[in-house]
């Protein structure tokens, strides 16, 4: 059986998509894309400039990802994110942040570097100084992606993968505040500290308090 890695028609197909759907993901973020838009397939792909196959599978991925829904005859549409698809998504996420956040900690413990995580917070005080909203949104969820990268555990980065870009999305959306961003600081500090249950303490109030946030933001609860 021919090597799919070897494949570079294959490669390029799969980096086309790739880019595609960040690119969608972004215009989602940034309400470019508002809530409840209808996505037409020609007409991403000339916004974006690339052909329509890998602007198909990009909205596909979307679609299974669960940031668009299928239209009952045809095409897409950017889903609109109910109460309850929030009260769900920080369920999942509030168990995962905690022990990503006390393995994170466990690893800085034993030898392990937290330099990505200093740049993910320092770019989000730039981003906030700048009043760069998106940037912003892309430095918070780089935080807890790298939180997850140094907890070392492969199966919880997996899980999280799909996860995170449904909370990129949630957070392009509530308000962001100086308190979210005090809050990583302190999270930082205890997984600098290599201190697992101080780290694991301060992200369980860090994901309540965001839950929080996003409720009052986008519903005004």
């Amino acid at each position: 059986m021919a090597d799919k890695a070897a494949d570079p028609g294959r490669a390029g197909s799969a980096s086309l998509s790739a880019r595609a759907r960040e690119a969608v993901l972004q215009r989602i973020v940034d309400r470019r894309y508002a809530q409840g838009a209808r996505l037409v397939e020609r007409e991403v792909a000339e916004e974006l400039g690339m052909s329509r196959v890998p602007v198909r599978e990009a909205l596909r991925a979307l679609v299974a990802e669960g940031l668009l829904e299928l239209l009952p005859h045809s095409g897409v549409r950017v889903r609109r994110l109910e109460r309850v698809d929030v009260e769900h998504l920080y369920e999942v996420w509030e168990p995962l942040a905690v022990q990503a956040s006390r393995l994170a900690a466990r690893a800085v413990a034993a030898g392990g570097g937290t330099g990505a995580l200093e740049t993910a917070l320092r770019q989000a005080e730039s981003a906030a100084a700048a009043d760069e909203g998106a940037l912003e949104v892309a430095a918070h969820t780089a935080f807890h992606e790298e939180v997850v990268a140094l907890s070392g555990n492969p199966l919880l980065a997996r899980t999280m993968e799909q996860l995170s870009r449904q909370l990129r999305l949630l957070f392009g959306m509530r308000e962001e505040s100086a308190h979210m961003r005090a809050q990583h600081a302190e999270m930082y500090r205890h997984i600098a500290a290599g201190d697992p249950e101080a780290a694991a303490a301060s992200t369980l109030l860090h994901v309540r308090d965001s839950r929080s946030v996003a409720l009052r933001s986008l519903f005004g609860v």
